[in-house]
């Protein structure tokens, strides 16, 4: 009897196996073609209206997730980086790099409402942080975040990063995490009091820019381009608890909660993606192959597919080829 169950149990492993890697695997879905050239940057997702927002130099690309199809642009404005959703106030939020900018637009309409100047540089990443209700973006040419508020359309704040900020994350509940990349550290920013509390070494990792937050298990994800690696902190004691390997030229990473997966989206065309097995275990299962400097992504929590954006370029320049701007589309297998 005892030999009989280890061969059931054999058989139910074997068979289960494929089914596992199966669910692992992620593929090519589709590639949506858009229009003009131009550099390209961060991609956002309104989970409530089911938009999907691709930056693309001068101009942010507006895609039907139900479709997958355009269906509208926000331009005239001078160099455009990120993309912040805030329902609350039907409003979403465009840091405009050139112009020390932020863009403030309607959900539904997607028309302009007003272009408010910041006394920041360079405002790159923007996300907007529901416990304090503000707009934050982090400018990387003045080292500070410049705070908006969504209603007034105003800004009412600044915080003093101590470095240059790179991607941030909230917690939702008062705490705003943020890699510096020339420091190769993580900054707390209490987001009422406007101000850095806590700062956390990365090493060994070092060049930092995405960040992903499992809120659940207190975790931190923190891709880095100098050592090529994915940092797991434990927010709460600040440790680095894991470096996983990942490819060259990373720009973002997202987790997905509910499939436990992590996409380190990286400029060499690839995507890597790493199991979360446990709070401190993380393994590599699939690198994924995209497109050379396809390097930032987002993921729709809903379908669990991975959009990227990118464009072909001529040989050893960083021109872009004329009428190759894309957005890639990748789906569980």
């Amino acid at each position: 009897m005892k030999k009989v169950l280890l061969t059931l149990t054999g058989l139910l492993l074997i068979s289960l196996t494929p089914n596992v890697l199966h669910a692992q695997t992620y593929v090519l879905d589709k590639t949506i073609d858009l229009p003009g050239d131009g550099g390209y940057d961060y991609l956002s997702i309104d989970k409530v209206n089911r938009h999907l927002y691709v930056s693309h130099g001068t101009t942010v690309h507006v895609l039907d997730m139900a479709t997958e199809q355009p269906i509208g642009i926000i331009d005239n404005m001078k160099g455009v980086h990120g993309i912040a959703i805030d329902n609350k106030a039907n409003r979403g939020f465009i840091s405009d790099g050139k112009a020390n900018a932020v863009v403030a637009f309607d959900l539904k309409t997607l028309k302009t409402l007003a272009t408010i100047p910041l006394d920041g540089k360079g405002p790159d990443a923007i996300m907007y942080d529901p416990f304090s209700d503000r707009i934050f973006t982090f400018n990387g040419d003045s080292n500070n975040s410049s705070v908006v508020d969504p209603n007034t359309l105003k800004q009412v704040g600044t915080v003093d990063a101590g470095g240059a900020p790179e991607f941030a994350v909230s917690n939702g509940k008062g705490l705003i995490y943020n890699n510096l990349e020339d420091k190769n550290s993580l900054n707390v920013i209490d987001a009422k009091a406007l101000k850095v509390i806590k700062n956390y070494p990365l090493a060994p990792g070092g060049g930092p820019t995405g960040l992903a937050l499992d809120d659940k298990n207190h975790r931190i994800f923190s891709v880095c381009r100098e050592n090529k690696g994915m940092e797991v902190l434990n927010i709460t004691t600040g440790k680095v608890i894991a470096t996983v390997p990942i490819g060259a030229g990373v720009d973002a990473v997202a987790y997905d909660p509910a499939t436990k997966l992590i996409f380190c989206s990286n400029g060499d065309g690839t995507t890597t993606i790493i199991k979360q097995e446990s709070a401190d275990k993380y393994t590599v299962v699939q690198t994924l192959k995209t497109q050379n400097r396809a390097k930032t992504l987002a993921l729709d929590d809903k379908t669990h597919k991975i959009y990227l954006s990118v464009a072909t370029y001529e040989g050893g320049t960083r021109k872009t080829v004329p009428n190759t701007f894309k957005v890639l589309v990748y789906k569980q297998q």
